[in-house]
């Protein structure tokens, strides 16, 4: 296995509390974004707030500059205008506005049909979600990253033992509502595909979790008389370059769709690379310490894994 770094000694968990006190940003940031969203402030696309899609694929290239100017004049300026690679397709999203007509999607078809005679179209695909199923969709989403959450806790806490689990569903907490702060910070486009970002960057951080308590724990068993910090230093320092790698891998599969993928992946993919990068310092910084703050757990010896 290629090692970035060789055999480090670092120490970690003395630098615990400015760790926590960085964490403790990116999760108000989080939490401010929660708030946000469900006051329908943030940037919800069409799966939340409600509106219409509407993909149009032409006969000839339709510019999208072209396009914009010609909805703006009906009275569509409002419109989100992806541009596909082929530059025949078009999409079309105008989320819901009390001012805009009901049938939105008859009329960007209508403007189209009016503005371009020669270049005729057809339509690949005709999507209208109202606010009301924009705000089941939201507390869907919502339940879906709760229900993860505890399925994470579960899982770690059979794995391992119920502290294990905690921290683990906490640094996961902890990453999904950093990325969803970043995004709402960088006023990014929060959709059903960010969403589903979130929940495959749930998966992941938690990987990482369990690899570096995999050694904590079989640690426990061996160095007993060294103190909870040393042992989990020792076993994240074990772990590092092997961290590293995966992160490294991942990283360069993500950069690339995010640059290159097109609209259509560049929110996942920049979803799942914000989250790569913060789920790594989290199983470091997050996951670990919180084992040393588990009540009870001080001195040498007190951290005893099951079966030691």
């Amino acid at each position: 296995m290629l090692e970035i770094v060789g055999k480090t000694n670092i120490d970690f968990m003395g630098k615990r509390h400015i760790a926590f006190g960085i964490s403790g940003l990116l999760v108000l940031t989080g939490l401010i974004a929660i708030v946000q969203i469900g006051r329908g402030a943030a940037n919800l696309g069409i799966d939340f707030a409600g509106g219409t899609a509407v993909q149009l694929t032409f006969d000839q290239a339709m510019g999208i500059d072209q396009a914009r100017q010609v909805l703006g004049k009906h009275g569509l300026g409002e419109a989100e205008l992806q541009e596909f690679s082929n530059e025949n397709t078009l999409l079309v999203r105008l989320k819901t506005d009390d001012t805009i007509e009901q049938n939105v999607a008859e009329k960007i078809v209508r403007v189209f049909e009016q503005e371009f005679p020669q270049n005729r179209f057809v339509i690949d695909s005709s999507t209208a979600i109202g606010p009301t199923i924009g705000n089941r969709l939201q507390q869907d989403a919502l339940l879906a990253i709760t229900l993860s959450l505890i399925g994470i806790i579960l899982y770690v806490a059979t794995r391992f033992e119920l502290r294990f689990g905690v921290a683990a569903a906490v640094a996961t907490f902890h990453d999904v509502l950093t990325v969803l702060g970043l995004y709402y910070l960088l006023d990014k486009e929060i959709t059903i595909l960010v969403v589903t970002a979130l929940l495959t960057l749930a998966g992941y951080s938690l990987t990482d979790s369990v690899v570096v308590f995999d050694r904590i724990r079989e640690n426990l068993r061996t160095r007993r008389r060294d103190s909870v910090e040393t042992i989990i230093n020792n076993g994240i320092n074990q772990v590092l370059s092997r961290t590293l790698v995966t992160t490294l891998t991942v990283v360069l599969v993500l950069v690339p769709l995010t640059v290159f993928g097109g609209e259509v992946l560049h929110d996942f993919s920049l979803a799942l690379l914000l989250g790569v990068l913060i789920g790594t310092y989290s199983s470091v910084f997050v996951a670990s310490p919180l084992l040393c703050m588990w009540p009870g757990v001080t001195g040498r010896g007190r951290l005893l894994s099951r079966g030691s």
